[in-house]
């Protein structure tokens, strides 16, 4: 089964390829000039401080019959 995403992506990926001819530096150079018009994509959280385990209970061993 094919995934639609999948073949879109790579469609474009081709096209992409294509346009400049298969000249590496020359598609990265533009990726990157892609990504910078973008903006700034990096989400900064403030740190979360987890909470400390609950205090163990000592297992009850069922009752043998």
């Amino acid at each position: 089964m094919r995934d639609p995403i999948v073949d879109e992506v790579r469609k474009h990926r081709l096209d992409h390829t294509r346009e400049f001819g298969g000249d590496l530096p020359a598609i990265c150079a533009d990726l990157r000039a892609i990504r910078s018009a973008a903006g700034p994509d990096v989400v900064r959280l403030a740190p979360r401080r987890l909470k400390p385990p609950a205090a163990r209970q000592p297992r009850r061993r069922s009752p043998r019959n």
